[in-house]
């Protein structure tokens, strides 16, 4: 090879390596939703909801995104259970886009209503990466998310949000399985917001069921 071909060579895959890092950088940019890559590392304590957007944002801006108010998929209970804030009523209008720039949602209605593009494959981190799920070596496929399966707060009754989310020992929090997986193929195993409660809120209890603290995050502007 000639000291030309060579040159040539080394320019058309730096053009190509560059190309690749642009087009990656832009899809970070328009990136509306996530899974976290990871969770606050305190269980189910997040420092409320306060706490929880602030981790989604912090994550979001690290990975290039240039979104401004990101908000956690998390529902909160007053005592009683009779009232509350709602998931679905916190995270914007849509669509929304993952980090590899596919849509996983229109609206908050088709976000819930059985037709949303919600799967392990495209239920992806800040990153652009997969989470481990059910069959995997380490199973983290329980998300976070205290919400029925219309992204509501629930009223089953008990403590459904680990103390809106402040809770790091006692307590259980309802959680969805991103990778749509469950011991059983029912409609709360397959859910991705809403399959059962958590054994506690501390982080080994959250392990216990498959699980790591984590949670959607989704862009409200």
């Amino acid at each position: 090879m000639t000291n030309r071909t060579a040159l040539r060579a080394l320019t058309t895959t730096a053009l190509l390596i560059a190309g690749l890092t642009a087009a990656h950088a832009q899809q970070a940019a328009q990136m509306s939703f996530f899974i976290t890559s990871a969770g606050k590392g305190d269980g189910a304590n997040l420092g409320g909801l306060e706490g929880a957007d602030a981790h989604c944002g912090a994550l979001a801006k690290a990975a290039g995104s240039n979104k401004k108010q990101w908000r956690a998929y998390l529902s909160t209970t007053m005592p009683g259970g009779d009232s509350g804030v709602n998931a679905r009523e916190r995270i914007g209008k849509g669509p929304w886009i993952n980090a590899k720039g596919v849509v996983i949602a229109r609206s908050v209605e088709h976000l819930h209503s059985g037709k949303a593009n919600l799967t392990k494959a495209t239920i992806l981190t800040e990153t652009g990466a997969s989470v481990t799920g059910r069959g995997d070596p380490v199973n983290m496929h329980d998300v976070l998310t205290g919400s029925d399966p219309n992204g509501m707060f629930s009223t089953a009754g008990g403590d459904t949000t680990c103390g809106n989310w402040t809770k790091n020992s006692e307590g259980s929090a309802i959680v969805g399985h991103h990778d749509r997986i469950g011991l059983k193929d029912t409609r709360h195993m397959t859910s991705w917001n809403s399959s059962h409660g958590s054994a506690g809120c501390g982080q080994d209890a959250l392990k216990k069921t498959g699980g790591a603290g984590l949670l959607y995050c989704f862009a409200a502007d």
